[in-house]
């Protein structure tokens, strides 16, 4: 079955940059699309940042845009997702989730059936 696996959470200062991935396998990698997306204290889940199958597409929350990065490697079964410029409100868990042939129109959580356990991001300010 399908298994997505976080990895790169931790405690950073304010400004400071982290890099999450996530591993994929028990599926065709290629043929989803991959999103981020997380979960802070007493809140909703909400959406962080989607990229096509082919990686030619992104697009990302406006509180994120212009600080964290998403990429994939589909020689990896891996994305990733880089944020730089943490602040305390980035304080949350991450979860990444599969979309098979999906595009950055789908960022809904219904959009996506496979998720990962998800990884702690604390930002200290």
């Amino acid at each position: 079955q399908v298994q997505l696996v976080e990895s790169g959470g931790g405690l950073v200062q304010a400004g400071g940059s982290l890099r999450l991935s996530c591993a994929a396998s028990g599926l065709t990698f290629s043929a989803y699309s991959m999103g981020w997306f997380r979960q802070a204290p007493g809140k909703e889940r909400e959406f962080v940042a989607v990229i096509t199958w082919s990686g030619t597409s992104t697009y990302y929350a406006d509180s994120v845009k212009g600080r964290f990065t998403i990429s994939r490697d589909n020689a990896l079964n891996t994305v990733y997702l880089q944020m730089n410029n943490l602040k305390p409100e980035d304080t949350a868990v991450y979860y990444c989730a599969a979309n098979r042939l999906g595009s950055t129109r789908e960022r809904t959580e219904a959009d996506f059936r496979s998720w990962g356990q998800g990884a702690q991001v604390t930002v200290s300010s």
